[in-house]
């Protein structure tokens, strides 16, 4: 049962959303008819009573990281007409009162969080990237020679699971198979989905210990990972030496010490964050890592 307090900050919550959405509609710009308009000669389609800017399809390239070189004919009606679509949607998501749901609302504040957070962090790093020169890419290159000069890829037989909620039983009954067609037959007997192809792994995609032990792995040997909403059984069958080098080791080098800088600018603000943050009841002894006394309170 929420608390009144837990309630009057819900409320709140949901009335800064009401308001930011309310505030979102009325600053876009409206024709004397209440339709929304954009500066002439950058409308360049219509969604019922909305227009579509060339910047708003700016924008989508800028999400899908389609460069401009990369816009062929194809390319611009694919995302031109995702966005119109989703424009569509939104309208009728509107027609159907859904925009003013308890849920929604905070769906959309949620949004509107995450997209500055991310804005703010980003910024400090897109700062500190136009340092990153040729002298550290090379740097990193040779320091991860798995990733690049010995990078190798591992063929493997899978079968792969849904994350449902009943795969945490299907992976215990399978837990002393030696074989992919034992682990087949466990997952049919407990009625779990499954199905089984080849593919490949990179030893640039997998920590380097993990990647030692697949190479070491005994023929009995099964192994298994989750990622993301799948799960996946997997033995190797085979591996060979296929090095990344020249531009597309320097592309990857640089994308990965971009990542560190994220992390690194991540935990940084997590940490100035400590001291502003404050949580309430039970929530604190929580967020501390301390355990429920005797009474359980």
């Amino acid at each position: 049962m929420f608390s009144a307090g837990h309630q009057e900050s819900r409320a709140r919550r949901i009335a800064l959303a009401v308001g930011l959405v309310g505030f979102l509609l009325a600053s876009c710009g409206k024709d004397d008819g209440g339709q929304a308009t954009a500066p002439k000669g950058q409308v360049i389609a219509h969604v019922g009573k909305d227009d579509i800017t060339i910047q708003e399809l700016e924008n989508e390239f800028r999400w899908a990281l389609i460069p401009p070189d990369k816009r062929d004919d194809a390319t611009v009606k694919r995302i031109l007409g995702d966005l119109a679509q989703r424009k569509f949607l939104v309208q009728k998501a509107i027609a159907s009162k859904l925009d003013r749901e308890p849920s929604v609302l905070l769906d959309v504040l949620r949004a509107r969080e995450q997209i500055l957070a991310n804005a703010f962090v980003q910024r400090d790093v897109s700062a500190k990237s136009a340092a990153i020169g040729k002298a550290d890419i090379d740097r990193y290159i040779n320091s991860h020679p798995l990733m690049f000069d010995q990078r190798q890829l591992l063929t493997v037989d899978k079968v792969s699971i849904p994350l449902t909620p009943a795969a945490k039983a299907a992976v215990e009954a399978t837990k002393n198979t030696k074989s992919l067609d034992e682990v087949e037959q466990k997952l049919t007997e407990v009625n779990m989905p499954h199905n089984r192809s080849m593919g490949v792994i990179s030893s640039s995609d997998i920590p380097e210990d993990f990647f030692k032990t697949l190479k070491n792995q005994k023929p009995e040997d099964v192994f298994f990972v989750p990622s993301g909403a799948t799960g996946t059984f997997f033995k190797v069958k085979g591996q060979d030496v296929v090095p990344l080098t020249g531009e597309d080791a320097a592309r990857v080098a640089r994308q990965q010490l971009l990542r560190e800088l994220l992390r690194g600018e991540m935990e940084k603000q997590s940490l100035s964050a400590e001291a502003d943050i404050k949580y309430e009841g039970d929530y604190a002894r929580i967020m501390k890592g301390e355990p429920k006394d005797k009474a359980g309170k």
